[in-house]
């Protein structure tokens, strides 16, 4: 792991809304951040002179036996953009279970949370499970 904190900024791309979140290689954690629509570069552009990140994940959907399934290649083109527009490092992360995951998360909370949070919370997990796997390189 670098010696110096690098910012990340994930994202959790679907068809409508996109979940983001932000996290950082010193802690490993990230936060969720509004969701936003899906294909809102501008907000995208915002949101990357905001943070300033170092590096851009994209949770990559499979099938539970890793084969692609109808948004695999929605999510790659994503981020073959994402890197093309803002010349970032972009890399794709697993997100099989994330969705699953952040909303058994939400039922188990005292809060009600919207689609859009739900979406948020899924790319919390993308990019605090990118941030796990550097930490283990």
């Amino acid at each position: 792991m670098p010696e110096t904190t690098s910012v990340v900024l994930g994202f959790d791309f679907g068809s409508r809304w996109t979940g983001v979140a932000v996290g950082q290689t010193l802690t490993g954690m990230a936060n969720p951040l509004p969701a936003i629509k899906s294909g809102d570069w501008s907000a995208i552009k915002k949101l990357i002179q905001e943070w300033q990140p170092n590096h851009l994940v994209v949770g990559l959907p499979t099938s539970m036996d890793g084969s692609d399934d109808e948004m695999t290649e929605a999510a790659k083109r994503f981020s073959r953009r994402l890197h093309g527009r803002f010349q970032l490092p972009t890399e794709l992360q697993d997100e099989r279970l994330t969705t699953r995951e952040a909303w058994q998360i939400a039922s188990e909370s005292d809060k009600q949370f919207s689609k859009q949070e739900i979406d948020s919370l899924s790319a919390v997990l993308i990019t605090e499970s990118w941030l796990a796997s550097q930490s283990e390189a």
